[in-house]
C-alpha cells in the first residue's frame, strides 16, 4: 500500500468525520499536551491508515521508571513510598495504562445491604509482582484468583506507603460486581513521623492528603482505600485523626460512587499502638468515622460477643480478620480455616480473609488449582453469593492465563501467558448433587488444557443415574431485568461419549407475571426454562452467531437461542444434561464448555463505531540480528470505551526495495500482538526487518475492537496506522 499525501482540507474534513466522544477517558488525558515529533519524522495519510515517517535512531527519548519497566519499556503498575510523591501526584498520560477500562459491575444484594459481606485483602510476597505488567507477561504457573462469586470487597495489599491496585485486579474485580480498595499504610519510625507531618498540624494538612487519596481512587476507577496506621501517634495527631477519616470518607462518597473507606485495628483512642482484635472503646472513634472496621486476627469467640453491644446496628460494617497463614494465636487458618468463618458467621460479623494466596505461596505449585478449588470449598457454606445484574453477559470463562492463547477455536500462539485484565467472569465451582440416594452429581473446574477463546474453558464432569432423565448445573446467579428479546449462545464440546444432550436452561423471577416466549418446556408451577435451539439463526444475527448448530473448528458446537420475555427478572444460567434417548443406565460425561452470551437483541443491531485516529508515538530502536531491528513504541487511538471489552492488536510488515518499489506480499491475515484495556498499547521488542540503504520498512499496526457482547468486529472498522522507518543517512 503505498502512502499517499491528501490536501489539508480533506485531512480536516476527514477527522471531522472521524471525531467521536472517547467516553470513559479522564478529563486531564483529554488535555493532553502535544508530543514534540523526533527530527526526521513526519505524518502523511493514505486511504485506510495514517503513515508516519522516522529515521530509526538508537538513541531513544527517555521514558519514566515509574510508568515502565527500565529493561522493557513495557507499562508497568506502580506505588508511592512518601507523603512527597503523594502530594505531587497528578494525573499524567502514562498514567492511563492503569486506569481501569471495567466499571463496577451492579449486582444484588448491593454492598450497602446490611448482608454480612466477605473481603478479601490480597497480600503476597510484597506485592506489584507478575501482576503489575498491565499488559500481561510470559510467565509459568502465576497465581490467579477466580472464587469472585463469594467476595464483596477486594484489598490490595503492599507495604509501601500508597498502594495503587494493579489495573488488572480492578477490571477483573469490577466485572464481578466486586469492589476495589488501594492501602494507605505507615509503620514503624518513618511511619510516624510521616503521620505527624498531615495529621499533628492544622486541617489543611491531613485535607491535602485526603484529596489526593480521593483523587487517585477516581482517576484509576478503583473504589477506595484501607487506613492502616501502625505506629504510635501523638496526642495532636491522634486528636486529627477522626477528622481525617470523616473528610475522607465523605469526599470520597461523593467522587467515588459506592466508594469505601475503612480502619485497621492498630492504634487507640490515647494514640498507643496496640492491636486489640476487637472493635471497643478505645478504638471505635475511627469506625464511627468511616465505612468499616477490620480487626487484627487474634480473637477469640469471646471478643465477638463483647462486639455485638459496640457495633449495634453496624454489625457487618466490622471485618473479623482472618488470617489464612495462620501465623499467631488464632481461629483457624489454612485449610481450617472454616472454623473461623463458623464463628464469625454465627454472631452476624463480616469477614476480612487476609493472605488466601497461602494456597500458592506454601503448597505445590503444580497442585494449585485443586488447592485452590479445595479450600473455597471448605468456605462455601459460610460465604453468600452475589449476582450480576446487567447485559450483555458475556464469559468464554479464560482466567487471565493460559499455556496457549486461542481465538474463536484458532490457535493463535502457544506459550504461557499471564494477563488479569483478560479474565472473563467465573461461575460458581464446586460440586453439585442431586437429592435422595440416586447419585448423580456434576463437577465444576477451570482446565487450561483447551480453550474456545483465551487460554481456560471450563470442564463439566458427571453422571447421570439410571432412575432420572437428566441432571443440571447452575453455573450462574444473575438478577438482570431482561429486555423483550435475548439472544443466548453456548459454545461447547463432549469428551468421550457425544450422544449426551447438553442444554441451556433459565429461571426467571416475577413468574406470575412473566411471559416467555419461544420455549420448549413450560412448567405452570415452576420458573425454569429449556429455550428451543435455532437451526439456523436469523439474518440479523449473522454477525453474532453465524455458525448456530453446526460443528466449529476443534470439534467444538455452538448452540443458538432467541427468547421472547415480558416482564420478567432473568435470575439463573444453567447447563443440563441428559440420557442418550433409549438409554436405561449410568451415563458418565465430560463436557468441556468455551463461551455463553446473553445479549440484548436490539444491542446486536445498533451501528459499530470505527477505532479513530491511531497514532504511533515513543519509539525505541534496538539492534537485534543481523539485518534485524527489535521496535518498540506506543500507540493511541480513539473509541467509546463504555462500548468495547478490549482491544485486540494486530500487525503487519516488510521491507520495500527503494522509495518507489513495490511492497513484498504480506500474510494474509495479520499478526496478533496482544490485548489492551484502555485506548494505548505498547509494543514492545516487536522484530522488524532493518531498512539497508535505499530501502524503506513500514509496519502497519491494526486495532481491533471487541465489543462487550462479544462478536468479531469487520476489518474495516479497525483502526490503522503505518510506520515508515529508514536507515540514517
Amino acid at each position: 500500500m503505498e502512502a499517499r499525501t491528501v490536501t489539508r482540507a480533506a485531512a480536516r474534513r476527514r477527522q471531522r468525520q472521524q471525531a467521536i466522544a472517547e467516553a470513559g477517558t479522564r478529563e486531564e488525558l483529554g488535555r493532553r499536551p502535544r508530543r514534540r515529533r523526533r527530527p526526521g519524522k513526519r505524518i502523511e495519510e493514505d486511504e485506510e491508515a495514517a503513515v508516519f515517517r522516522e529515521v530509526v535512531s538508537f538513541t531513544p527519548a527517555p521514558l519514566s521508571v515509574r510508568y515502565y519497566d527500565k529493561d522493557t519499556t513495557t507499562p508497568i503498575s506502580f506505588y508511592l513510598s512518601s507523603l512527597e510523591e503523594l502530594l505531587a501526584w497528578t494525573p499524567h498520560t502514562d498514567d492511563g495504562f492503569n486506569v481501569a477500562l471495567e466499571p463496577l459491575e451492579r449486582r444484588q444484594p448491593p454492598l450497602s445491604s446490611q448482608r454480612p459481606r466477605t473481603l478479601l485483602c490480597h497480600d503476597m510476597m510484597g506485592g506489584y509482582l507478575d501482576d503489575r505488567f498491565i499488559q500481561g507477561t510470559a510467565v509459568q504457573n502465576p497465581y490467579s484468583f477466580y472464587h469472585w462469586q463469594y467476595i464483596d470487597i477486594f484489598v490490595y495489599f503492599s507495604h509501601h506507603t500508597v498502594t495503587i491496585p494493579p489495573v488488572g485486579w480492578t477490571n477483573a474485580a469490577h466485572r464481578h460486581g466486586v469492589c476495589v480498595l488501594g492501602t494507605f499504610i505507615t509503620e514503624w519510625s518513618e511511619g510516624g513521623r510521616l503521620c505527624e507531618a498531615f495529621l499533628a498540624g492544622d486541617e489543611r494538612s491531613y485535607q491535602a492528603v485526603a484529596d489526593r487519596l480521593v483523587q487517585m481512587a477516581q482517576f484509576f476507577r478503583f473504589d477506595g482505600w484501607l487506613i492502616n496506621i501502625e505506629n504510635s501517634l501523638s496526642l495532636a495527631a491522634v486528636g486529627n485523626t477522626p477528622a481525617f477519616l470523616r473528610y475522607l470518607t465523605t469526599q470520597l462518597h461523593q467522587q467515588v460512587p459506592g466508594g469505601l473507606v475503612l480502619w485497621y485495628d492498630s492504634v487507640l483512642r490515647s494514640g498507643q499502638l496496640k492491636w486489640q482484635d476487637e472493635l471497643n472503646e478505645q478504638n471505635r472513634v475511627f469506625f464511627d468515622s468511616c465505612d468499616g472496621f477490620f480487626t487484627n486476627y487474634n480473637w477469640r469467640e469471646e471478643h465477638l460477643e463483647r462486639m455485638l453491644r459496640q457495633a449495634g446496628e453496624r454489625l457487618a460494617d466490622v471485618y473479623v480478620g482472618v488470617d489464612v497463614f495462620a501465623r499467631g494465636n488464632v481461629v483457624g487458618g489454612r485449610f481450617d480455616t472454616d472454623k473461623s468463618l463458623a464463628l464469625i458467621r454465627k454472631h452476624g460479623f463480616s469477614a476480612a480473609l487476609f493472605a488466601p494466596g497461602w494456597v500458592y505461596e506454601c503448597l505445590e505449585k503444580r497442585d494449585f488449582f485443586q488447592n485452590q478449588d479445595k479450600f473455597w470449598s471448605l468456605l462455601e457454606r459460610h460465604l453468600p453469593t452475589h449476582s450480576i445484574c446487567s447485559l450483555p453477559f458475556v464469559t468464554s470463562f479464560c482466567l487471565g492465563m493460559g499455556t496457549r492463547r486461542v481465538c474463536y477455536g484458532q490457535e493463535e500462539a502457544v506459550g504461557p501467558w499471564y494477563h488479569p485484565s483478560a479474565q472473563d467472569i467465573q461461575p460458581l465451582f464446586g460440586e453439585h448433587r442431586l437429592g435422595g440416594d440416586s447419585g448423580g452429581w456434576v463437577k465444576t473446574h477451570c482446565c487450561l488444557v483447551d480453550a474456545w477463546h483465551g487460554g481456560s474453558s471450563l470442564l463439566l464432569r458427571g453422571t447421570i443415574p439410571p432412575e432420572v432423565g437428566n441432571v443440571a448445573v447452575r453455573l450462574f446467579s444473575l438478577q438482570v431485568p431482561v429486555p423483550p428479546k435475548i439472544f443466548l449462545s453456548m459454545v461447547y464440546k463432549l469428551e468421550g461419549p457425544t450422544d449426551i444432550g447438553v442444554a441451556l436452561e433459565l429461571t426467571t423471577g416475577d413468574a406470575s407475571s412473566c411471559h416467555v416466549g419461544d420455549i420448549s418446556v413450560l412448567n405452570e408451577t415452576s420458573s425454569r426454562h429449556s429455550p428451543r435451539p435455532l437451526r439456523v439463526p436469523p439474518t440479523k444475527l449473522a454477525r453474532w452467531a453465524g455458525r448456530c448448530g453446526q460443528p466449529l473448528s476443534g470439534g467444538w458446537i455452538q448452540r443458538c437461542y432467541e427468547v421472547s420475555l415480558r416482564g420478567c427478572l432473568l435470575l439463573d444460567l444453567f447447563v443440563n444434561f441428559s440420557r442418550p434417548p433409549g438409554s436405561q443406565q449410568q451415563e458418565s460425561f465430560v463436557c468441556r464448555l468455551g463461551e455463553i452470551q446473553v445479549v440484548d437483541a436490539n444491542s446486536l443491531l445498533a451501528p459499530l463505531p470505527q477505532v479513530q485516529a491511531v497514532t504511533v508515538t515513543h519509539t525505541r530502536w534496538q539492534q537485534a540480528a543481523p539485518a534485524q531491528l527489535q521496535l518498540s513504541c506506543t500507540l493511541h487511538w480513539s473509541y467509546p470505551l463504555p462500548q468495547v471489552r478490549c482491544f485486540r492488536i494486530h500487525h503487519w510488515g516488510g521491507v520495500r526495495r527503494g522509495s518507489r518499489g513495490r511492497e513484498p506480499p504480506w500474510p494474509e491475515k495479520p499478526t496478533f500482538l496482544g490485548l489492551a484495556f484502555a485506548n494505548q498499547y505498547r509494543v514492545v521488542d516487536l522484530p522488524v526487518e532493518a531498512a539497508g540503504p535505499g530501502q524503506e520498512g513500514r509496519v502497519e499496526f491494526l486495532v481491533e475492537p471487541v465489543p462487550k457482547e462479544g462478536f468479531l468486529v469487520p476489518q474495516a472498522e479497525w483502526g490503522r496506522a503505518a510506520l515508515l522507518y529508514s536507515a540514517p543517512a
